[in-house]
């Protein structure tokens, strides 16, 4: 629907492209994870990506349209429908630090400088965030 192509990146790829599908929580489950629906929000363009010699991955992210309030250091996000933790945010970007598995598991080890990734906020932060700005 054009709601899906105005605010992901679905419509730049091509047939054969990978993809991360995640399951969304369910109510009937123990919750141990993140709040990830699969609503996109928005994208935002990877600024810059490094490896340490403790095979740490990082990704460091723009925050241009995504609502900065919602991006909260050790908060939940969902990058390319793979929920992650926060590990930092600044002024205009935010970093996430994936684990060996996370990075070679899914499409975010292949991810370069200058992609527009997809990005969902914690559906808990949106919400609260919501009803204080009523």
């Amino acid at each position: 629907v054009e709601e899906t192509l105005k605010c992901t990146t679905l419509g730049s790829l091509a047939v054969g492209d990978s993809v991360n599908i995640e399951q969304s929580l369910l109510p009937s489950t123990r919750i141990g994870g993140h709040f990830v629906q699969g609503h996109v929000e928005c994208t935002e363009q990877i600024i810059s990506k490094s490896e340490d010699n403790s095979k740490e991955f990082r990704l460091e992210i723009s925050m241009n349209s995504v609502d900065r309030n919602a991006v909260i250091p050790k908060g939940s996000i969902t990058i390319q429908g793979v929920s992650l933790t926060i590990a930092t945010v600044n002024k205009r970007t935010f970093e996430i630090a994936l684990i060996p598995t996370t990075r070679d598991e899914t499409t975010l080890g292949e991810s370069n400088v200058g992609d527009y990734i997809n990005v969902e906020t914690d559906i808990l932060a949106r919400t609260v965030l919501h009803m204080m700005q009523r």
